[in-house]
């Protein structure tokens, strides 16, 4: 039996294969590489470069590797691309994981776990975010991903199959021991984009708004490090092979972060200072998200390893390191 993780050389997606190598799993990975790379893809991991909605092509990849469970992250997720492109969001995110799923329940997968956003809650009134917030998605990416919980939810009161969906609050940092990162060029993570300016690919970076009802003015954010993320994944996994009805669960830590204290926390790690900007609020922006993970922690048993801002920043930073000397 195998885990088949799509979007599996991706950021999130490379770390998850790691993880469930680690966790000794047979681990077959289905990637159209628009924005993964091949070489992300850990040795022990089989991939398969192709399209989740191609049928045919999944439907052999399960029969032939014996597919048991999908964890799902392909597709698109930069909430103004989806404002400008809405229709390209509910293709990629929303009419392209149904085929999936309908090829997942015609060949017998047992459990289905699905990448989804906290983008789903909007801008929500509450300090602290838990499942039962009100569902108020701003933009197409949030509504795009709302919509496959809502199609996982209907398939699995009418089939054989469970499912987890994992709202994520903001994913940083890289692979404790250097293997993986985040290596999209043009990535909008704040993480990211302030270790880049650190290095000197960028020549300033911009704060969105420092007039807030925040600590120093700037927004706040739950920034979760991505290895524990992947860990989540395989925590939803155990429990739902152990007979765990299906579910949905906030990954966060359950506080956050402003962009300044971000910012000051890649200074440290980087040991300089660097030029950033000030511009004004983007819309849509609220002004603090936070998770509320105890259900995550509780149900699935997940126990976060990287709670750390400064250790997440450094391995960000390494990683971004590493990444322009291969590109040098």
């Amino acid at each position: 039996m195998s885990v088949l993780v799509t979007g599996g050389a991706g950021y999130i997606g490379c770390h998850m294969v790691i993880d469930l190598l680690n966790a000794g799993e047979e681990v077959v990975v289905i990637d159209n590489l628009t924005t993964g790379f091949d070489w992300a893809v850990q040795n022990a991991g089989k991939l398969y470069v192709g399209d989740i909605a191609d049928d045919a092509l999944v439907s052999r990849i399960i029969a032939g590797h014996k597919v048991e469970a999908v964890i799902h992250f392909a597709g698109s997720v930069i909430v103004p691309e989806s404002v400008s492109d809405p229709l390209k969001y509910y293709l990629n995110n929303t009419a392209k994981s149904r085929s999936l799923i309908e090829t997942c329940v015609r060949a017998g997968v047992k459990h289905f776990i699905f990448s989804s956003t906290a983008a789903v809650y909007g801008m929500p009134d509450a300090a602290s975010v838990n499942e039962d917030v009100p569902l108020n998605p701003m933009s197409p990416y949030g509504r795009s991903k709302l919509m496959t919980e809502w199609m996982l939810r209907d398939m699995a009161a009418a089939h054989d199959m469970t499912f987890a969906a994992l709202r994520y609050f903001n994913v940083a940092g890289g692979d404790p021991e250097g293997r993986v990162g985040q290596s999209t060029a043009n990535a909008t993570h704040l993480i990211k984009v302030a270790c880049q300016t650190a290095l000197g690919i960028r020549d300033h970076m911009d704060v969105f708004g420092d007039d807030y009802p925040t600590v120093d003015g700037t927004c706040v954010r739950d920034y979760i490090h991505v290895s524990d993320l992947a860990a989540a994944h395989t925590a939803a996994l155990t429990y739902l092979r152990q007979g765990g009805e299906s579910i949905i669960a906030n990954c966060g830590y359950g506080h956050g972060f402003s962009v300044k204290q971000v910012i000051e926390a890649v200074e440290r790690a980087a040991g300089h200072g660097f030029t950033v900007k000030s511009a004004p609020r983007r819309p849509g922006d609220p002004a603090s998200v936070v998770s509320d993970p105890t259900r995550a922690k509780t149900i699935l048993g997940w126990k976060p390893q990287y709670d750390d801002l400064d250790q997440i920043v450094t391995h960000a930073l390494n990683w971004e390191n590493h990444l322009r000397k291969r590109n040098a």
